[in-house]
């Protein structure tokens, strides 16, 4: 071991958990997107008559579809959900 030199071990691991934690996110994020988007299809509804159901703007309802934004609110992924006929389930596994 040389000396005078700072253990960067542990600073790195808890990086990685960071990191794969924001991975995570972005790969449920996706999943809701995709999901909401196929029940859209299905049922045939317009984005302007999902944004009406949700009582938002067409603009914020494409960034709930944007698969790339994970900065989106449960509150709104809620409203989605309900607008599609479905409900939303969190739980910490």
């Amino acid at each position: 071991m040389i000396t005078g030199r700072p253990r960067t071990g542990a600073e790195f691991a808890d990086w990685f958990r960071e990191d794969a934690t924001e991975a995570d996110a972005r790969a449920v994020k996706r999943v809701l997107a995709r999901q909401i988007s196929e029940a859209m299809q299905a049922q045939r509804i317009t984005k302007l008559e999902m944004a009406r159901r949700m009582g938002t703007s067409r603009t914020h309802l494409d960034r709930l579809l944007d698969p790339a934004n994970d900065r989106v609110q449960l509150d709104t992924i809620q409203r989605a959900a309900a607008a599609i006929g479905r409900r939303l389930r969190v739980e910490l596994a």
